[in-house]
């Protein structure tokens, strides 16, 4: 009786076609046209079902920039300062004891550009690229508290646990660098603090947590435990990595179920890679001076977020997805949650903020990198038109109205979606949700947030949820 199914030769034909196999599998993966079943980070072929962004970089004001005083010009607000807003409900804001009359903008509004865009004298630098950036200013959103509106933006639900916008978009697309976190997070100088909610703001919920940001420090070495063992060579470490992708793989095989392995063995795999990619990445020293001047790193009161804003731009390069810089940090104060002193909070951190992001658009631009970058700049709400009683009058949050501009990606330049009222209180007319806002940067990336689902608790979620919100198709030129 013949014991063996099939003959050496017939053993040795199959292996090679296997072989052969794997090799086409490999190649096509590295060149995006086919996804590693093992690699949760294999790049993905997008639908291109609206922009041609291969990137996003997110510019997050944290704390809720005024629309009025920044974006959304209105000159009926001037004309009534110092009046009463018939009809306002002083539950709206956050402080309905503070509540003051209608409180003109501090800050000039002049035009700008070919598209004449209305731009506020906090932005002197960034008002140059209104050409390139194309504004929403119909935002709304369901939250005027800061945690549950900070989560609604960054995951479309106002309680912790639900999959941010940055680990939905890897999920779609993968990474296109193999020795760099598909998601990177940067926030505030240390002594401001993370955003409140912290990393639940770029946490991957139910999906694999392969896909969570990673968070880079503000100071210091920006990742932790990043240094290979001194104790160990690099052939050692090699050999304990491979042993450690054994023993995972071999436990995938007996229990399938185990998707997380996956991630895991990706995970060690990518750290490993990171050892000697990362530093250099995050390196800014190196890059010429005019560039650095360019920034302004050379100017103390906007070096911190000039030097975030150029890794941004070095990280696009090598091929990172999703990279979200936080502009402000914990405290009202510390961030731009302008509910005492407007002028000055705001001032503050425009100032700091200004020449980098307009940098950011040039670079971009100059580099051939702006068409495929989506820039996103905007907070978790806007501020209402009426003041908010202190020594240096403020403004308080308002859920129902705020801009959120978006530039590069396929989007159209010069172009103003939506409108609020007379007096920017109110989104009035084309109104955008937050979920709406997600399945337009979704569709800027070439995803249907439609189709781009995980299944959890018996159910196909999705970043949009279950209403019917649309692309805001008008964007895309």
């Amino acid at each position: 009786m013949n014991t063996h199914p099939f003959s050496r030769r017939d053993l040795l034909q199959r292996a090679g076609g296997g072989f052969g196999a794997l090799a086409l599998s490999a190649l096509l993966e590295g060149k995006g046209h086919a996804a590693s079943s093992l690699n949760p980070f294999a790049p993905k072929v997008p639908m291109q079902i609206g922009g041609k962004a291969k990137s996003v970089i997110w510019i997050f004001t944290n704390g809720g920039p005024s629309q009025v005083d920044t974006w959304d010009y209105k000159p009926e607000l001037q004309k009534r300062d110092g009046k009463p807003l018939d009809g306002f409900d002083p539950k709206t804001g956050f402080f309905p004891g503070s509540v003051g009359p209608l409180m003109a903008s501090p800050f000039k509004f002049a035009q700008h550009g070919q598209s004449g865009t209305w731009a506020s004298e906090l932005f002197p630098q960034t008002s140059r690229h209104v050409d390139k950036m194309c504004f929403i200013h119909s935002c709304w959103t369901g939250s005027n508290n800061h945690s549950p509106a900070l989560f609604m933006m960054n995951t479309g639900a106002t309680r912790m646990g639900y999959p941010c916008v940055g680990s939905w978009v890897t999920y779609g697309l993968g990474s296109e660098s193999d020795s760099l976190p598909s998601f990177v997070v940067m926030s505030d100088p240390k002594n401001r603090g993370l955003p409140k909610g912290s990393a639940s703001n770029w946490g991957a919920g139910f999906l694999p947590s392969v896909y969570q940001g990673t968070w880079l420090k503000p100071s210091g070495k920006p990742i932790d435990n990043l240094d290979a063992p001194s104790s160990l060579t690099p052939q050692r470490q090699r050999a304990q990595l491979d042993l450690l992708a054994k023993l995972n793989r071999s436990a995938l095989a007996a229990s399938p179920i185990e998707s997380e392995l996956n991630a895991r063995i990706e995970s060690f795999e990518l750290a490993y890679r990171m050892q000697t990619a990362a530093p250099e990445a995050f390196d800014v020293a190196n890059e010429p001076e005019h560039i650095k001047k360019l920034y302004g790193l050379d100017k103390p009161h906007c070096a911190h977020f000039s030097a975030q804003c150029l890794m941004a731009r070095r990280m696009v390069e090598r091929g990172v997805r999703f990279i979200q810089l936080y502009s402000g940090g914990m405290e009202n104060q510390q961030s731009w949650d302008g509910h005492n002193d407007i002028i000055g909070n705001h001032t503050g951190f425009a100032a700091e903020s200004d020449q980098p992001v307009a940098a950011l658009l040039t670079d971009l631009e100059q580099r051939g990198l702006l068409d495929q970058t989506l820039v996103i700049w905007g907070g978790e709400f806007g501020r209402l038109p009426i003041s908010q009683k202190a020594a240096k009058p403020g403004r308080d949050h308002n859920p129902h109205a705020f801009t959120v501009w978006m530039a590069g990606g396929g989007v159209r330049g010069g172009y103003h979606h939506g409108e609020t009222d007379e007096v920017g209180f109110k989104s009035v007319i084309d109104r955008v949700s937050v979920h709406d806002l997600h399945a337009t940067i979704l569709a800027a990336a070439g995803l249907d947030h439609e189709k781009l689902t995980f299944k959890f608790q018996g159910l196909d979620q999705r970043l949009t949820g279950v209403e019917s919100p649309r692309v805001v198709k008008q964007v895309f030129g």
